[in-house]
């Protein structure tokens, strides 16, 4: 179409039009009088979009999963030659021995959950912040922190970032009363809510109501859109108390976090996400119970010291016995032989 003065007439015409329909479409909402002719034109237009996304989106896919994984290895790479030199800096005397045993607890948990981390200290505590349950810790903007990325360490869940200056960033805890993490049973995957209490056991809404939860069953993070600000599959906790009543609607436990919140020291951001939801693959393996020894007490016959002397009586008694009833049968073996002589003299008399 050549431009000229009427085709730029009609242009503005057409998008005249086109804006009135809009706004008559928004304001008429459900019984919108174009309703009609836009399901019109899906039914036409419908499958020729849907054949033409069939045919592209996996080039797509393969261009997007080859870009990401390029960029994914390269930032891997990255955060391992930080926590190389995070590794090294910690020293090798007794504090630095016992930093390391943390540090390598908490790769071998991201390795299996697949977790891009970046290595950090804890540098501060608490309410300078603002916050009753809060650390800071001595990694921020420059080192790849970003708001609402999960923290953790060797045992398991420990926060979430809230804010980040170029250095250091501060860490909300997950037993903060303003604290929630949505969570998945071990085994059954009943999910939930946990929220912080301070110092006392994470409180945790299930959904289902008459869910079976028995002390001792483990939970983890069931993870956010994005992964933020929680990856899914972080160890959070076992469950302590089961609320007995179970209502219709939720059901309430307490659960015992398996991070000591008055304790930490190396802790790590996880600045990359895993492919997967790694769910119940990140949980510690479960204590094998102790068997619980036994005391066996054999009873010894004529232990007691005077069973033995009657015992002994009783012994010494039958044998004066059984020595009278041998004289007994002398004396009469000796009477019997008198009177046979006797009556022997009487016939040869």
């Amino acid at each position: 179409m050549r431009d000229t003065k009427e085709s730029r007439l009609l242009l503005v015409l057409l998008i005249a039009i086109a804006f009135a329909l809009i706004t008559v479409d928004i304001r008429g909402g459900e019984d919108s009088p174009v309703d009609g002719a836009r399901q019109a034109a899906a039914g036409v237009f419908g499958p020729i979009e849907n054949g033409v996304s069939s045919a592209v989106d996996p080039i797509g896919n393969a261009i997007s999963a080859v870009r990401d994984s390029g960029d994914r290895h390269d930032r891997l790479a990255e955060l391992e030659t930080e926590n190389a030199a995070l590794k090294a800096k910690l020293g090798s005397d007794e504090r630095g021995r016992s930093r390391l045993k943390q540090f390598d607890k908490m790769l071998g948990l991201a390795g299996a959950g697949q977790y891009g981390i970046k290595g950090a200290q804890v540098i501060a505590i608490g309410a300078a912040q603002g916050f009753s349950w809060t650390v800071t810790i001595d990694a921020g903007a420059g080192d790849g922190i970003e708001r609402d990325m999960t923290v953790l360490n060797g045992d398991g869940l420990v926060g979430r970032v809230t804010t980040v200056g170029p250095n250091t960033a501060t860490v909300l805890l997950a037993n903060d009363p303003d604290f929630t993490v949505g969570t998945r049973m071990e085994g059954s995957d009943e999910l939930g809510f946990a929220s912080g209490q301070g110092g006392r056991p994470l409180r945790v809404e299930l959904l289902n109501g008459k869910a079976q939860v028995d002390k001792g069953d483990r939970l983890v993070t069931f993870g956010s859109q994005a992964d933020k600000p929680f990856v899914p599959g972080v160890p959070v906790g076992t469950v302590s108390n089961v609320d007995p009543s179970g209502g219709d609607l939720t059901r309430t436990l307490e659960v015992t976090p398996f991070v000591s919140f008055t304790k930490l020291d190396i802790v790590g951001v996880v600045v990359q996400g895993p492919q997967k939801d790694p769910r119940d693959t990140v949980l510690p393996e479960k204590e094998q119970p102790k068997p619980t020894p036994t005391v066996t007490v054999t009873a010894t016959p004529g232990a007691d010291p005077d069973g033995q002397t009657q015992d002994g009586g009783q012994a010494q008694d039958g044998q004066a016995q059984d020595g009278q009833a041998q004289d007994g049968q002398a004396q009469d073996g000796g009477t019997g032989q008198n009177q046979q002589s006797e009556q022997s003299e009487q016939n040869e008399q």
